[in-house]
């Protein structure tokens, strides 16, 4: 170790191997464009936009004056009862490029906070509606939905859920998606699976829609390894849930702003849900930020009784905060000005082959595709499930990558700013790590 690695004992990290890590630690000290720069100058390329998150590439100057100018100007205000002006142009902008429908902003600082403000938001609006024996919530398997309680009880990745207890009463889950014995190694949607929703139905049968709040999962499920919904799925959730008076959940804080193709998960895909989570690339990662997208019927139904009461008992310190919505808006201008939100669509195609070829590698089973985000599916080692693809994730380190791994699956979500030439060096790193821990 480095004499200039700082001491590591206090720090307990997050969704991390912590004794594996500090003992050979990887540090990034700076980033610019479409690199990090580690500790030892190395450059690494970015294969997953820092968490998911910075979708324009790193130290673009737009968001970095923005945030300089708003820290000198006005370092923070009061949420409750108080605002700033660059909440309101924030939610302005923000409403040109949501799928029509949703019209309304909430703002929050995380994707687990937008969850569970979504959530508490479905249960509050039936109540205020007169309907408030629905309190139900519906996750799905293998979804994942950050990792306050409400988002953990409608999610359904085990290893996030099994050391805390019950959770959240009155939730259920419908099937994930994941069917590799006639989907695998498709280009884009799966055209089998769209049956799967009608799991939900089952539930209806069960608990009857008079008990049912809402239904929430990812268009993508990322965090799980990058299951792309079959062709046909998210219309049915749809269908299914306008038939029962159920409210649809979609959490785009992975697909939003960008990620498969158009702003929203929900455009390319042609489903509008009723409230969509976002984060994320909201700020393309500079200062934390959330935010809740609510149809204007939702909002609409707590705007009833004396105007001097608070409508909606929700909210943090720090929802709206004039840092993030400075980053924000400087985040907009930066997609806006280099057509951002779409250029998955333009890459796609060639991200897609390159993926693809993976196909045949030692030990890959399953490739997956959507826009800019990619999933390499491996069998596992006997006895040690996660360990053959965190080897990979070592190795491409090691060689100036830096992918992510979720179990056996290695994900890759690039900046939106990836050109051709990276993308080759993206994929042919992974490949000679595959070749290698085979």
């Amino acid at each position: 170790m480095s004499p200039d690695t700082p001491a590591m004992d206090a720090y307990w990290m997050p969704f991390t191997a912590n004794r594996q890590f500090k003992k050979a630690p990887r540090l990034l000290t700076r980033a610019d464009g479409m690199y990090f720069t580690d500790d030892k100058g190395r450059q690494v390329l970015d294969g997953i936009a820092g968490l998911w998150c910075v979708n324009a590439g790193h130290n673009r100057p737009r968001i970095v004056q923005a945030i300089q100018q708003q820290a000198a100007e006005l370092d923070f205000a009061p949420p409750f009862q108080m605002g700033h002006p660059k909440a309101f142009e924030l939610a302005e902008r923000l409403t040109r490029i949501m799928p029509a429908g949703l019209n309304k902003v909430f703002y929050t600082n995380s994707g687990s906070e937008s969850v569970d403000t979504a959530l508490k938001m479905a249960i509050a609006y039936h109540r205020a509606r007169g309907e408030g024996t629905r309190t139900r919530l519906i996750g799905r398997e293998r979804g994942y939905h950050g990792v306050n309680f409400g988002g953990i009880s409608v999610g359904g990745i085990v290893a996030n859920r099994k050391m805390f207890g019950t959770m959240l009463g009155g939730v259920d889950h419908i099937r994930h998606t994941h069917d590799p014995a006639r989907n695998a190694f498709s280009v884009g949607q799966p055209v089998h699976g769209a049956e799967f929703a009608d799991d939900l139905e089952k539930l209806v049968a069960l608990h009857d829609a008079s008990t049912i709040a809402a239904v929430i999962v990812e268009p993508v499920a990322g965090s799980t390894g990058v299951l792309i919904p079959p062709q046909g799925y998210l219309q049915r959730l749809r269908e299914i849930c306008d038939k029962h008076g159920i409210l649809l959940i979609f959490d785009e804080v992975i697909t939003g702003f960008g990620r498969t193709g158009s702003p929203f998960a929900a455009q390319t895909f042609g489903v509008t849900p009723d409230l969509m989570t976002v984060a994320k690339g909201l700020t393309n990662g500079c200062v934390p930020m959330g935010a809740v997208f609510a149809a204007a019927k939702i909002h609409d139904a707590f705007m009833n009784g004396p105007e001097h009461l608070i409508e909606f008992f929700h909210g943090y310190t720090y929802s709206a905060h004039p840092l993030a919505c400075a980053a924000a808006l400087g985040t907009l201008d930066t997609y806006a000005e280099e057509g951002l939100l779409t250029r998955a669509a333009e890459m796609q195609g060639y991200f897609a082959e390159c993926l693809h070829s993976l196909r045949g590698e030692p030990n890959v089973i399953d490739v997956r595709n959507i826009g800019l985000v990619g999933g390499v599916e491996l069998a596992p080692i006997a006895g040690e499930p996660g360990k053959r693809a965190f080897n990979v994730f070592l190795d491409c380190w090691d060689q100036g990558a830096l992918i992510r791994t979720t179990g056996d699956t290695i994900a890759l979500s690039p900046p939106l700013i990836i050109e051709r030439a990276q993308i080759d060096q993206l994929i042919d790193t992974l490949r000679g790590a595959l070749k290698r821990a085979a």
